[in-house]
């Protein structure tokens, strides 16, 4: 778990700033501030793409009934709701006390769906605990990516599903001009009409601009120990969809990850699906 100590409440007045420090405290007060119009604001700034990367994402996940799956940064609980739906128990994580508490209300009457708050690079829950993990919007947010994703293979038994949906790169120089630029010169002035923080979504944009393209992130996948890894493009390369699995072979383990390796980005290739 993340402690608060010390923190600013999200309700002291001002707006609660991350940077691509990535300080826990910060970027969970950030997100503790725009809680309560954090699902419409993004179907506004993504021009209601955010449903079908959910619905894709979904998919990818393929849950089942009576299975176990963890949904990491889930925050409202929207992702995490929409796998809830296939009968399977989900658990719903995140670190922003504010995201949990807004979800917790908005789906409390929900049997197969509960909330945690937990810190992704210390989850609190058994070795081998679920049938799939997946993770959307969130790795790009944690200060060692990839401590979470060996933490996400830890608490996931052999064989189970990993699904990261995530902001790239379009690949096509033409789309990632046009990409650029509304992120650089329209989404600000949307985020100010819609937005109960304006700057977490400076953040936003980049945080973006920062993070390693498909190719990279798959490389750190395959890094800690997940095989079968595979991406496909959503939206032009605005979003990547990559999957993997746990090896099933006992004794397959996650890496330990220090501060050096989390600043080394890998170069292995890593397999392209088809759309």
């Amino acid at each position: 778990m993340i402690s608060h100590a010390g923190r600013r409440s999200p309700f002291d007045g001002g707006p609660n700033r991350a940077d691509l420090g990535k300080d826990p405290a910060s970027v969970s007060g950030m997100f503790d501030q725009v809680a309560p119009k954090y699902d419409v604001t993004n179907t506004v700034l993504s021009v209601g793409n955010d449903r079908l990367w959910r619905v894709a994402t979904t998919r990818a996940v393929h849950p089942r009934p009576g299975e176990r799956i963890l949904d990491l940064a889930a925050g409202t609980g929207a992702s995490a709701i929409s796998l809830a739906r296939s009968g399977a128990h989900v658990v719903a994580a995140d670190f922003s006390p504010g995201m949990i508490a807004e979800g917790r209300r908005r789906y409390r009457d929900v049997r197969n769906l509960e909330f945690v708050e937990a810190d992704a690079t210390a989850l609190p829950f058994a070795d081998g605990e679920f049938d799939a993990v997946t993770m959307s919007f969130g790795l790009r947010n944690v200060k060692q990516p990839k401590k979470a994703l060996a933490e996400l293979l830890r608490v996931a038994k052999p064989g189970g599903r990993l699904v990261i949906c995530e902001f790239s790169h379009p690949p096509v120089p033409a789309i990632r001009g046009l990409y650029r630029f509304y992120n650089d010169r329209i989404l600000p002035r949307i985020a100010r009409v819609v937005s109960s923080n304006t700057e977490a979504y400076d953040y936003l944009n980049e945080s973006i601009r920062d993070w390693p393209d498909q190719r990279a992130l798959s490389a750190w996948i395959r890094e800690v120990g997940w095989t079968d890894v595979a991406y496909r493009d959503l939206s032009f390369g605005i979003v990547a969809l990559h999957r993997a699995v746990k090896p099933a072979q006992p004794g397959a383990a996650a890496r330990s990850f220090d501060a050096e390796s989390e600043g080394r980005r890998g170069e292995d290739a890593a397999g392209r699906l088809e759309s």
